[in-house]
């Protein structure tokens, strides 16, 4: 394979950034127990999530990240960032996720209830 060749298989649609930052995840769609972790992004785009996962995710898995967000509403109110996407692949302990759908939430500080979708709170 030349090097041609090489560059056109990994383009991606979107550009990716290295991010860091604290994730939580949960599987949609599961019968029985409860599949959820915690990890750490890796690498972000728009169109998808490279994250750290302590479990095996299988390919097609439907999942919900939920992601702590650098910037703050207003600069008081935290933000988190919940995707949801399928897995498209899972490799020595990294979770690629397609992102299908998303929003921004404010984030409850310990012990408050979980506050309204961000959409909910500006409009």
């Amino acid at each position: 394979m030349g090097p041609e060749q090489t560059q056109d298989s990994d383009r991606r649609r979107s550009d990716r950034f290295a991010i860091e930052r604290e994730i939580r995840y949960r599987a949609l769609n599961k019968r029985g127990g409860e599949e959820a972790g915690e990890g750490k992004t890796v690498n972000m785009s728009s169109s998808g999530v490279l994250f750290t996962a302590p479990q095996i995710l299988r390919p097609g898995r439907r999942i919900e990240l939920a992601i702590s967000w650098p910037a703050q509403l207003n600069n008081k109110c935290a933000l988190k960032l919940v995707a949801r996407g399928r897995i498209v692949r899972f490799d020595n302990g990294l979770a690629a996720m397609e992102i299908q759908q998303y929003e921004f939430r404010t984030q409850s500080a310990p012990g408050v209830p979980a506050t309204a979708s961000l959409a909910k709170m500006v409009g």
